[in-house]
Protein backbone atom coordinates (compact mmCIF):
# COMPACT_ATOMS: atom_id res chain seq x y z
CA UNK A 1 0.00 0.00 0.00
CA UNK A 2 3.24 2.49 0.36
CA UNK A 3 2.86 2.26 -3.59
CA UNK A 4 -0.43 4.51 -3.66
CA UNK A 5 1.59 7.72 -1.41
CA UNK A 6 3.46 8.04 -5.03
CA UNK A 7 0.57 7.51 -6.88
CA UNK A 8 0.78 11.45 -8.65
CA UNK A 9 4.56 10.62 -9.46
CA UNK A 10 4.34 7.28 -11.10
CA UNK A 11 1.51 8.86 -13.18
CA UNK A 12 3.64 11.76 -14.34
CA UNK A 13 6.79 9.38 -15.50
CA UNK A 14 4.27 7.47 -17.40
CA UNK A 15 2.76 10.37 -19.28
CA UNK A 16 6.47 11.17 -19.56
CA UNK A 17 7.31 7.56 -21.22
CA UNK A 18 4.24 8.22 -23.41
CA UNK A 19 5.03 11.28 -24.88
CA UNK A 20 9.14 10.03 -25.20
CA UNK A 21 7.62 7.13 -27.56
CA UNK A 22 6.52 9.78 -30.11
CA UNK A 23 9.53 11.73 -29.88
CA UNK A 24 11.86 10.18 -31.82
CA UNK A 25 10.33 10.16 -35.17
CA UNK A 26 8.59 13.21 -35.07
CA UNK A 27 11.83 15.22 -33.52
CA UNK A 28 14.68 12.90 -35.10
CA UNK A 29 16.46 12.61 -32.09
CA UNK A 30 17.72 9.24 -29.80
CA UNK A 31 15.26 7.19 -28.30
CA UNK A 32 17.62 7.21 -24.77
CA UNK A 33 17.97 10.43 -24.68
CA UNK A 34 13.92 11.66 -25.64
CA UNK A 35 13.69 8.90 -22.52
CA UNK A 36 15.48 11.09 -20.34
CA UNK A 37 14.13 14.61 -21.26
CA UNK A 38 10.63 13.63 -21.83
CA UNK A 39 10.49 11.86 -18.15
CA UNK A 40 12.53 14.82 -16.19
CA UNK A 41 10.36 17.57 -18.42
CA UNK A 42 6.85 15.44 -17.07
CA UNK A 43 8.25 15.18 -13.77
CA UNK A 44 9.03 19.02 -13.99
CA UNK A 45 5.48 19.76 -15.04
CA UNK A 46 4.20 17.42 -12.08
CA UNK A 47 5.96 19.40 -9.59
CA UNK A 48 5.01 22.91 -10.93
CA UNK A 49 1.41 21.75 -10.95
CA UNK A 50 1.95 21.06 -7.60
CA UNK A 51 3.21 23.96 -6.72
CA UNK A 52 0.45 25.65 -8.43
CA UNK A 53 -1.81 24.05 -5.83
CA UNK A 54 -3.42 20.78 -7.49
CA UNK A 55 -2.50 17.60 -8.34
CA UNK A 56 0.72 16.15 -5.82
CA UNK A 57 2.66 13.23 -5.28
CA UNK A 58 -0.05 11.24 -3.36
CA UNK A 59 -3.05 11.89 -6.02
CA UNK A 60 -4.65 11.50 -9.36
CA UNK A 61 -5.27 14.82 -10.99
CA UNK A 62 -6.35 15.78 -14.57
CA UNK A 63 -4.88 19.07 -14.39
CA UNK A 64 -1.63 17.62 -13.22
CA UNK A 65 -1.21 14.92 -15.47
CA UNK A 66 -2.05 18.21 -18.30
CA UNK A 67 0.64 19.72 -16.49
CA UNK A 68 3.21 16.83 -16.60
CA UNK A 69 2.80 15.84 -20.36
CA UNK A 70 2.84 19.53 -21.70
CA UNK A 71 6.36 19.74 -19.55
CA UNK A 72 7.60 16.77 -21.15
CA UNK A 73 6.71 18.02 -24.50
CA UNK A 74 8.39 21.62 -23.69
CA UNK A 75 11.49 19.68 -22.52
CA UNK A 76 11.68 17.74 -25.40
CA UNK A 77 11.33 20.83 -27.96
CA UNK A 78 13.86 22.73 -25.71
CA UNK A 79 16.49 19.66 -26.35
CA UNK A 80 15.38 19.52 -30.23
CA UNK A 81 16.47 23.13 -30.15
CA UNK A 82 19.94 23.04 -28.41
CA UNK A 83 20.89 19.92 -30.33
Amino acid sequence: MRYLLLFGLFSWILIGLAVAATAPGLLRMGRTKALLVAVAGALAGGLLATGLGFGGLASFDLRSLITAGLGSLAALLIARLLA
